[in-house]
């Protein structure tokens, strides 16, 4: 029975054709997500981005627009008792990319999280493991880059 709600904030970050993945290995799983997480109490949902990119990249990000919030039900694939509630926002780095990425899909290197940048016209909806992010992505093709 879910009885609480989990809000993950996400950020989306667009530059030179490419967008950034975060790889990540949740519970032993290898996912691909946008980068972002979880917001605590006390928290706005663009300064839980703001957060989470300082946490995530060491950088600075300036979120520039609110891309899509979720609008159906989902319960959480790691607590039954969740209902999930995601939040994407299209943002850019405020200097030079000071966190290491690699071409290669999930090269953890002592870490449980890897980034990467993605060709737009590489990226498909279903390589991304969560729903949320399958939909989100559909929205950000038609706004940004489908032409």
């Amino acid at each position: 029975m879910v009885d609480r709600f989990n809000i993950r904030v996400y950020f989306v970050i667009i530059e030179d054709q490419r967008v950034l993945i975060s790889d990540e290995l949740i519970g032993g799983k290898p996912c691909m997500k946008f980068p972002g997480g979880g917001m605590e109490p006390g928290e706005g949902t663009v300064e839980c981005a703001q957060r989470e990119a300082r946490e995530e990249l060491n950088q600075e990000i300036c979120v520039e627009e609110h891309i899509y919030t979720t609008d159906f039900f989902q319960q959480s694939a790691f607590n039954a008792k969740d209902q999930i509630v995601s939040i994407y926002y299209r943002a850019r780095l405020l200097d030079q990319q000071r966190f290491n990425s690699s071409d290669t899909p999930f090269s953890f290197e002592n870490s449980t999280q890897s980034f990467r940048w993605i060709s737009l016209k590489d990226v498909e909806s279903e390589a991304f493991t969560f729903p949320i992010d399958k939909i989100a992505w559909k929205k950000i093709q038609d706004l940004y880059h489908r032409t």
